[in-house]
Parts: structure tokens; sequence; C-alpha cells
């Protein structure tokens, strides 16, 4: 097998268990002992193919925003079908019911991994500033197809649709918040902005 192919491999089988111990048990409980056992491998895996454990939480984080490009393609391609509210409903639920949450209170719990992060992404939270992206890009869209009005300030509804949907999901214990609730907070956010309105 290549090496490239087996080291890739390793790398998921590592960011899958991390993404457990994760979920499972906080951003306190993420260490190198941890992510191996969940893994099923020995310690020093994961320091064959990082530099240490903050550069392989730095790679975990840039790898689950990366698949956020995913969900922002088909959330743009929506657009124009169903509702403005239904859709970004559906994606505040699939964005912030995945690991997001967790992901976000990973990075805004370890100073190191804050600055590694910093290094390629400057300004904002990874993640949320992507999901940002992801919603603002949505709605630009609609706007350009009528369907939100030509005045809609999509730089100030992305971050606030963000924001609150994080705020619903951020107790990572608790129940997730109904589809009715999320709905409710879209439909308040771009209530002004929906054509007819």
């Amino acid at each position: 097998m290549p090496t490239g192919v087996a080291i890739r491999d390793v790398r998921e089988q590592l960011f899958d268990a991390a993404e457990r111990v994760l979920l499972r048990d906080g951003p306190n409980a993420l260490t190198s002992r941890a992510v191996t056992t969940e893994a099923g491998c020995a310690k020093g895996v994961l320091h064959r193919h990082f530099t240490d454990f903050d550069a392989f939480l730095a790679e975990l984080v840039l790898d689950r925003v990366a698949r956020i490009d995913g969900q922002a393609a088909a959330l743009r391609e929506s657009a124009g079908t169903g509702t403005v509210a239904g859709n970004l409903t559906a994606a505040l639920t699939d964005l912030f019911q995945s690991v997001a949450v967790a992901i976000v209170g990973l990075v805004t719990s370890r100073d190191d991994l804050r600055a590694r992060l910093r290094q390629s992404r400057p300004t904002g939270v990874p993640l949320l500033a992507e999901a940002t992206a992801m919603i603002a890009s949505y709605l630009t869209a609609e706007r350009e197809l009528g369907r939100i009005t030509s005045d809609a300030d999509v730089d100030m509804l992305a971050p606030m649709l963000i924001g609150t949907g994080h705020l619903l999901f951020a107790d990572r214990k608790g129940v997730p918040p109904e589809a009715d609730a999320v709905h409710k907070v879209v439909t308040t956010a771009i209530g002004a902005v929906m054509q007819g309105a």
C-alpha cells in the first residue's frame, strides 16, 4: 500500500477517535493518551504523524472546517428551492448537530491551539467563520434570485444566524433544540428581508 494512503488512514482514524472523545467527554478530556486509546493504537503513532499534540489538534480543526465546503456548496445550490427559512433551518441544524459546537469549545479552551490556528486564520473563530461565510453566500444567492430584498444586509444576517444557532445548540449535554425552535429563530432573523414582508 502506498505510504500516503496508509498515513491518511491513520490520520482519519486518529481524527475520528479525537472527535468521539471530544463529543463524549469534552475538550478537557482530549489528550494524546485518550485519543490513541480510543483509536486503539500506540501513543507513538500520533507523534509519528504530527510534531506535537497541538499540531494534531490544529489539523483536526482544519479537517473539520474543510467539511463545511461541501455543506456550503449544497446550501448555495438549494437557493431558489424550498423556502429560505426552511433551507436555513436545515443548514443550521446540520451544522450544529455535527461536531461543530465541540470544535468551537476546543478552540476556545486551548490557548496554544488558538495561537497555532491564528497563523493561517488571523481573524474569527475557525469553523464559525466558515459557517458564517456559508450562510452569507446562500443569502446572497437568494437575494440575487429576488427571494429576499435587494437591500438585505447578508453580512449582518449571517453572523447573527450563526451566533444564535450556536447558542441554541451549545449545551453539549442537553437535549438539542427542536426544529420548530430553530425555525422560529430563523424566521425572526430574516422576517424583515423576506420579499413581501
